[in-house]
């Protein structure tokens, strides 16, 4: 069977629709669709405050101030998920360092009569901000494009602090996000 002429009416030169042509007129749904991104499925970075640089990809997360990382250090208290950039682990690691040692400081400086009572409430400072320190080592690691179980290296006697130190002050990996923003991600603000 032979097309039928074109149309002379018709000025795109288009052939008329068959009769048999069961998709005459409507599109056919086995093609790819035109328009792949759904507006209104939400990807993994419109759900949360971590935003998007748009369908490409995410963007690393935002240096943050020594208040703005306490308060994220807070905020994302058991969150082992995402990321966590350098700025806000170094923050938190200087601000644990120092109330630990007014801490230690003032439990000396008393001496045998207020020592009990400052041991008791750094013993309850290093309780309370323990799972807190895991997490955003963790997402630290996460945001250097590591696995958060490298954080176990620490069990190497020396060499592996070491190499914790040096992971977590390595650079942010740009793809990083396509691996560990699933689940509940922290919050940024």
């Amino acid at each position: 069977m032979t097309n039928p002429p074109l149309n002379p009416d018709d000025p795109n030169g288009q052939q008329p629709p068959s009769p048999y042509d069961q998709y005459a007129g409507a599109q056919d749904p086995y093609s790819q669709n035109p328009y792949p991104q759904d507006p209104y499925q939400q990807g993994p970075y419109q759900q949360n405050p971590y935003g998007a640089a748009g369908p490409a990809g995410g963007r690393p997360r935002p240096s943050v101030t020594f208040q703005q990382a306490i308060q994220l250090f807070f905020k994302n208290y058991a969150v082992f998920n995402g990321r966590a950039s350098r700025s806000e682990y170094w923050w938190v690691a200087l601000f644990t360092f120092l109330v630990n040692a007014v801490l230690n400081g003032l439990a000396r400086s008393i001496g045998d009569s207020g020592s009990m009572a400052l041991t008791v409430v750094s013993s309850l400072w290093s309780l309370a901000i323990l799972v807190p320190s895991l997490a955003i080592c963790w997402r630290r690691l996460h945001d250097t494009g590591r696995p958060g179980g490298w954080f176990f290296i620490v069990l190497i006697p020396i060499v592996g602090w070491i190499i914790l130190i040096v992971f977590l002050a390595g650079p942010s990996r740009q793809d990083a996000w396509q691996r560990f923003d699933n689940g509940t991600l922290p919050v940024e603000s």
